[in-house]
């Protein structure tokens, strides 16, 4: 099951996005439907997905995917798979060129939408079984090798945050803007306290960590 792994659908056909959804969710993936550029720009700054399935033609404009690929690829970590009934050669090299991670052309079959994107993933996002770690996000239980650990509601948000995108840095203020949204008071003290207590939990040697480490100056990451 891949249930900490989100998928947004940028497409605007229904019909399309919806069987798209259906058969991800029944895979365990954790699926977000848009059907527009603005849509999918708002999304991805307040959910961060792993992956986007991003349709060329949006209603914006005719250029619309296009952009959302680029802004993507700027701003953000996603794999992209463009999904496009446009079909040409040049089509297929401009999505690579301007950083697509794969494309798929319609009519697709699921079964290879789901391959394409496992491959897409194991390609691009580094997974936390090398520090032989597993959240399962469904239960909200977490285990590291064969202990089955509990964790509070923040400790958990934080451990997920930091796995949604293993190996990248999450400043002190992104931590504090996921887990304690809208809050005037929270501060870098209580993300510093959560850390420590996640250490304590998860780690052999929380002063000698080895899952979640320090970028000093930068704030925290997994260790992958």
């Amino acid at each position: 099951m891949m249930s900490d792994v989100r998928i947004l659908i940028c497409e605007d056909e229904p019909d399309i996005a919806e069987i798209l959804r259906r058969s991800l969710v029944a895979s365990g993936y954790e699926v977000s439907v848009v059907g527009s550029r603005t849509e999918a720009e708002k999304l991805i700054r307040s959910w961060t997905p792993d992956l986007v399935l991003l349709d060329i033609m949006l209603p914006e404009s005719e250029t619309a995917g296009w952009d959302l690929l680029g802004r993507i690829r700027q701003d953000g970590s996603a794999a992209v798979i463009m999904v496009t009934a446009l079909s040409r050669v040049d089509d297929r090299v401009r999505a690579l060129t301007a950083g697509a991670d794969d494309f798929i052309s319609k009519p697709f079959s699921l079964e290879e939408v789901k391959a394409r994107i496992q491959a897409v993933l194991r390609r691009t996002r580094p997974s936390v079984e090398q520090l032989n770690l597993a959240i399962d996000d469904a239960r909200k239980e977490i285990r590291v090798g064969e202990r089955v650990i509990a964790l509070s509601p923040k400790e958990y948000g934080l451990l997920k945050l930091l796995a949604s995108a293993p190996g990248r840095v999450f400043s002190a203020d992104e931590i504090l803007s996921a887990l304690w949204p809208g809050s005037a008071y929270a501060t870098g003290q209580d993300v510093q306290k959560y850390v420590y207590l996640l250490r304590r939990k998860i780690e052999d040697d929380p002063k000698d960590p080895k899952i979640v480490l320090t970028v000093r100056g930068f704030g925290y990451r997994l260790a992958v």
